[in-house]
């Protein structure tokens, strides 16, 4: 707090201090809090849930024998595979969409290489999204050839 000890105004005492407050810490503390909160929240919103079924009997069941199942898979070169065929990543969503409507199911099945290009899974999983999978289920094992 700071003081004020100058000319009084009229009709008060002479010599009276007038209490004056000094925000400076206050807008100090509150623009610092403001610069960690920006800072902080774009961290808290990358968050990717994951549900893992508890027991192996929970798992999905098979797709019934007379259905493929669709499986789309990132190799270690970053080639994006549908059902073992490899697939542009230009073509991919469409032909993806065209499989989902043909199998009448919305279940994507995705398995990628332990040194696939990251960026090229994230996409491939984008893309299955954009087709119209509505469950995609991520491989724990490899998928067999």
């Amino acid at each position: 707090m700071a003081f004020e000890v100058s000319s009084p105004a009229k009709g008060k005492k002479k010599g009276r201090a007038k209490p004056d407050m000094n925000v400076t810490p206050l807008v100090d503390v509150v623009l610092v809090l403001l610069i960690i909160f920006m800072v902080i929240t774009p961290l808290l919103a990358k968050q990717f849930w994951v549900h893992v079924p508890e027991t192996p009997e929970a798992e999905a069941a098979p797709p019934p024998p007379d259905r493929e199942a669709i499986v789309v898979s990132v190799d270690a070169e970053g080639q994006i595979h549908l059902n073992r065929d490899v697939v542009a990543i230009e073509d991919f969503e469409t032909r993806l969409g065209r499989a989902l409507a043909a199998s009448g199911e919305r279940t994507v099945f995705f398995d990628a290489a332990s040194d696939a290009p990251y960026a090229r899974a994230v996409e491939a999983l984008d893309h299955c999204r954009g087709a119209g999978a509505t469950t995609i289920a991520v491989a724990t094992t490899a998928l067999a050839d």
